[in-house]
């Protein structure tokens, strides 16, 4: 009996067995792959929840060098360890921290702009000092920076080429500069917040992937957020399915819920008798997440305590602890995360002494509801 047909049919079919058992692995591979680029920010659906401090310098001074040399004295005495002791007794998994927004000046150095505008970083390197600390507790560290310089003066501007009408150069300047930040604070940052991501800023026309490549020049499972007003204005969508996490950029609370009404301009916002903020002919809007995701994007909200990001429409505004942890467990329910802003001096790096208590409260109060240590 001749059985080399037999052979070949067996061998053949054997061939297109183990190609197809080949070709779903690299599947598997693959949708693992984008499932782990989907969840970089895991993290923050597990921990308990974040801060965030704006620690910005507008140095005095009558010529660049002095304000070089005012700015680098405050930067010195920031006092890390009682930063620290204050973060650590709030019991938050996460830090977001500026290293510099609207005035100019970054608080550690940048090999991009300390070549194109020497003078505007700090000597000290306090954001990688402060990385480094909140790591060795076993906490993530979230670096926060504009993604705009539209505010800043015109030196910045020309630096970073920041220049009208194109500005062809700004988009590869800046993320230059990110990526050299990206890379001297290397894994340990955790994440990033960049601040206004607009759509009079961008025009729909920057390629987020390529912001996204700068930032995690050195940690590339750093977690990314960007953002366009958020639900301050509205907007419950991220700005890029590419980012990780929401910005989740919050104007007031009301009642544990988020307002979502956009709250400008401030001629037509008023406080009624019991203090509470309204638009001129129109309801409030509120809301509150309903699932983990928005579009594959992490759930997330910063929500400013003792502080406002709508000053001076909005004072600073402060909770009582029962409506604060109300909203963070509501939040939690559907593994979505929160950040709260907090004020912070800049005279010494220290948050106030009641806020400081009142997310010690909100942590240890949180750490019995869930038994966590």
């Amino acid at each position: 009996m001749n059985t080399f047909p037999n052979q070949c049919w067996f061998l053949r079919n054997a061939f297109i067995v183990a190609l197809l058992l080949t070709v779903a692995g690299a599947a598997t591979v693959r949708a693992e792959d984008a499932a782990t680029a989907k969840h970089r920010a895991a993290w923050m659906a597990d921990g308990s929840y974040g801060v965030m401090t704006h620690y910005l310098i507008s140095p005095a001074g009558d010529t660049p060098e002095a304000k070089t040399a005012a700015f680098n004295k405050t930067v010195d005495a920031f006092d890390l360890d009682f930063f620290m002791k204050q973060f650590e007794d709030s019991r938050a998994d996460w830090l977001i921290f500026t290293i510099g927004q609207n005035t100019g000046y970054y608080c550690s150095p940048n090999a991009f702009l300390d070549r194109a505008l020497p003078g505007h970083t700090a000597k000290r390197n306090l954001a990688l000092e402060i990385a480094e600390r909140v790591h060795k507790l076993g906490k993530h560290f979230i670096a926060y920076l504009p993604a705009e310089v539209a505010a800043q003066t015109q030196e910045v501007h020309q630096a970073f080429g920041w220049v009208e009408p194109e500005r062809r150069e700004y988009l590869g300047r800046y993320q230059q500069f990110v990526r050299d930040y990206a890379t001297a604070l290397g894994k340990n940052c955790d994440g990033w917040w960049f601040d206004g991501c607009y759509d009079g800023i961008h025009k729909g026309q920057w390629d987020w992937k390529t912001w996204c490549d700068a930032a995690r020049a050195g940690n590339p499972e750093a977690a990314i957020a960007f953002n366009d007003g958020s639900f301050c204005v509205g907007r419950e969508k991220p700005v890029s399915p590419l980012q990780d996490y929401h910005a989740g950029e919050v104007h007031l609370l009301e009642n544990s819920q988020i307002r979502f009404d956009f709250m400008g301009p401030a001629k037509d916002v008023y406080q009624t008798d019991k203090g509470l903020f309204r638009l001129r002919g129109k309801e409030p809007v509120y809301y509150m997440p309903k699932s983990q995701f928005v579009e594959g994007v992490q759930w997330h909200a910063l929500v400013p305590i003792d502080s406002s990001f709508m000053a001076p429409t909005i004072p600073d505004q402060h909770y009582e602890d029962g409506a604060l942890l109300k909203f963070l467990q509501d939040c939690k329910k559907v593994r979505g995360a929160v950040t709260f802003n907090l004020p912070i001096d800049t005279a010494n790096g220290h948050i106030p002494a009641a806020t400081a208590a009142q997310v010690k409260r909100l942590g240890e109060t949180l750490a019995i509801k869930t038994g966590k240590p």
